[in-house]
């Protein structure tokens, strides 16, 4: 059995966010759009598909909110789950180990909040020595206020975030460029 060694990482796509009060409906049926694509082009390829959630011990984001499952309008068929405490996806949540165990040394990033646990995770996989595509279009943030009252919009937060990872922590692509990279490295494999 042939193993490949790109796995796509679908962070904290889940309903909790719908219910904090920062949520906006703006950009969400684009990131819907564009994360199922990257997902069904991944399970066509037979890139496995992990996803992660983001589980907290109390309030919209524990187990007993209801709201710690995939986020409507988006279907995941996961090869794998795993729950997350921390920004990073990769910390106590067994996702390393997987990886290391299937030979995995490329990681596709995708999910919620994109500036901070997709950006976390990214850094985080880097580090590690992943090699990592960081797909901005596939990932969902909303506009936040900083200290000295400055509004950041969404394409802002993205715009930083795509700055600050391209070239040094990964490779910023689109969901087509994602899923081509994929199926180049599984042919050389």
């Amino acid at each position: 059995m042939s193993k490949t060694q790109t796995a796509l990482v679908v962070v904290d796509v889940q309903e909790s966010f719908r219910h904090r009060p920062y949520w906006k409906e703006a950009g969400v049926s684009r990131f819907a759009e564009r994360v199922q694509t990257l997902i069904d082009g991944a399970r066509e390829r037979g890139v496995p598909v992990v996803q992660i959630f983001h589980v907290e011990p109390t309030g919209v984001f524990s187990a007993a909110s209801g709201h710690v499952r995939t986020m409507e309008g988006v279907k995941v068929e996961a090869d794998v789950q795993f729950e997350k405490r921390s920004h990073s996806a990769l910390v106590g949540s067994g996702l390393d180990v997987w990886l290391v165990q299937r030979g995995i040394g490329r990681v596709i990033i995708c999910g919620i909040r994109s500036e901070q646990c997709c950006e976390t995770t990214t850094r985080h996989a880097s580090d590690l020595g992943y090699e990592v595509d960081y797909v901005t279009e596939a990932t969902l943030t909303w506009e936040m206020t900083d200290r000295k009252g400055r509004v950041w919009s969404a394409d802002e937060i993205k715009a930083r975030t795509e700055l600050v990872l391209d070239g040094r922590f990964a490779t910023v692509v689109t969901v087509e460029e994602a899923l081509a990279r994929a199926e180049e490295q599984a042919v050389a494999a």
